[in-house]
């Protein structure tokens, strides 16, 4: 039987804990997802929606508007 210390998703840091400054797909276009909680965010905020954000400058706009709305942890 495994013990449970020999998982090694346990041990490995995720992507959400890593800087967007520092995401090798940080340069990429956001991702679906992220236009649309954006969008939704931005909506709640009474602020404009860029489409053209990359997907670490997407991220942060998510945090910084998560803050502003209440939504997020």
């Amino acid at each position: 039987m495994a013990d449970e210390t020999d998982t090694p998703k346990q041990d490995a840091p995720g992507n959400a804990a890593k800087d967007p400054e520092n995401w090798t797909t940080g340069e990429e276009e956001m991702t679906g997802a992220q236009a649309s909680y954006l969008k939704t965010l931005c909506e709640e905020a009474g602020e404009e929606f860029d489409p053209s954000l990359s997907k670490a400058e997407a991220s942060k706009r998510i945090d910084a508007l998560q803050s502003k709305t209440g939504r997020g942890a």
